[in-house]
């Protein structure tokens, strides 16, 4: 049987994916920031600058972005279908949304007598339907299949609301064979259980955020690849003021994993956003992964079989659907 991924130009064998980069941002907007004064949306501008960008990551071997930005942060999926066929990088989008203090009212008090946040099926059904009906173009039409279900919990702690979000997010996953992406809050190995406790089978999990420093130094990586779940390292390049790990505790922490046997559930993104909108613009290239951490991987004995695993073989397993 075929293996398939949902892309923003419709459904594409596995095997063509290449070189992904698995967590990535292309127009990345705070909601609301469309609306400000001093914010301009110029979609020809913002087209040639992600058009730049992604032709460079493909002359340094990139084959696929996945955008796992969700619902509310910008996503155009009209605008990814053309920067595809310009660039021939698959563009895989994603559906889901959190954490918390990022939704509108309308999914905290919807209309319901009393007021009450939405619940896990509300949000399940609101995903699957972005997978199996395409994705909303709000009040236009839907395009494409999302590829990816993608939430996030708060740093301070979990909340009742993303609780359900994460919930959601792995009841569509197990409906429509799509995977979740899980952005931790506090825990990563509380929230990962949540999810798992859908009955969503963990190779069918990736927990971001894994190269926070405080996760590190939890152990949390090596708990997440233990259960079963792809570990993603999604800020290569990052160190954040000592937020992130530099890139070079990042290659020891990759070999660790690889030593211990987890090659296979190891993922490295850089969470590069192409174009930014309310927020400071990012210099990150979607290329670093490739120009200036598999570098540090060599160094740390990693051999091309090894990068290959990490950057063609377990992104492509991840996102196959599974049905």
């Amino acid at each position: 049987m075929n293996k398939r991924v949902n892309t923003v130009l419709g459904p594409v064998a596995a095997d063509e994916l290449g070189v992904v980069a698995v967590h990535e941002a292309l127009l990345s907007v705070i909601p609301g920031a469309e609306h400000a004064y001093d914010v301009t949306i110029d979609r020809a501008a913002i087209f040639e600058r992600l058009a730049g960008k992604l032709d460079e990551f493909r002359r340094h071997g990139g084959g696929t972005i996945v955008d796992s930005t969700g619902m509310f942060h910008g996503r155009d999926v009209r605008l990814y279908e053309a920067l595809s066929r310009s660039t021939g990088v698959h563009i895989v989008a994603s559906t889901g949304m959190g954490p918390e203090e990022m939704l509108g009212g309308y999914f905290l008090t919807p209309q319901t007598n009393p007021p009450t946040p939405w619940s896990a099926e509300m949000f399940a059904d609101l995903f699957a339907r972005e997978v199996t009906e395409g994705m909303v173009v709000p009040r236009v039409e839907r395009r494409g299949g999302a590829g990816l279900v993608a939430t996030a919990a708060d740093r301070a702690g979990m909340t009742a609301t993303e609780e359900s979000l994460f919930r959601g997010a792995a009841q569509a996953a197990l409906a429509t064979g799509v995977p979740v992406s899980i952005r931790y809050g506090a825990d990563a190995v509380r929230e990962l259980d949540i999810v798992l406790g859908e009955r969503l089978p963990a190779g069918r999990v990736v927990v971001g955020g894994l190269d926070r420093t405080d996760a590190a130094g939890s152990g949390a990586p090596l708990d997440v690849a233990r259960r079963g779940a792809f570990v993603a390292l999604d800020h290569v390049g990052r160190d954040d003021d000592g937020a992130y790990l530099t890139d070079r505790d990042r290659a020891a922490l990759v070999a660790e994993l690889v030593d211990a046997g987890h090659a296979d559930r190891i993922l490295l993104s850089s969470s590069a956003i192409g174009a930014a909108k309310g927020q400071p613009d990012d210099a990150l290239p979607y290329s670093h992964v490739l120009s200036g951490f598999v570098p540090l991987l060599m160094s740390h004995g990693l051999g091309d079989a090894d990068v290959r695993r990490l950057l063609v073989d377990n992104p492509r397993e991840l996102l196959s659907t599974v049905s």
